[in-house]
């Protein structure tokens, strides 16, 4: 196996050269003719989308009130699960879960690194 530092720095690179060709990409769109005409009539449809979304919303307060309560309580319940589920994985047992359909379902873990300083 590689060392874990070797991994990290190819991921390091590869996100540099990603971020180059990302760049250039954008670059050559902005010299392309037209291209700033369609941001612009994209930024004017998007608002006027917005305006409705929000004269709707308003008239569905109640609905939406209730939506962001069902919200909170799926990140809950997906928090708890995922405790439940670590838990019985470090105890040794199998988890499983099922929906109506009978479709089985296992936990994925996965670590992530973050910056320490």
């Amino acid at each position: 196996m590689k060392d874990i530092q070797e991994i990290f720095q190819r991921i390091q690179e590869s996100k540099k050269k990603q971020k180059e060709i990302k760049q250039m990409y954008k670059d050559m769109l902005d010299q392309t003719p037209g291209y700033k005409d369609l941001v612009e009539q994209a930024q004017i449809i998007r608002e006027k989308k917005k305006t409705v979304e929000i004269a709707v919303r308003q008239g569905m307060s109640s609905e939406i009130i209730q939506l962001d309560d069902i919200k909170v309580d799926i990140e809950s319940d997906m928090v708890m699960m995922s405790d439940v589920a670590l838990s019985k994985l470090l105890k040794g047992e199998t988890v499983k879960v099922s929906d109506e359909y009978e479709n089985e379902y296992e936990p994925i873990f996965s670590v992530k690194f973050k910056k320490t300083n």
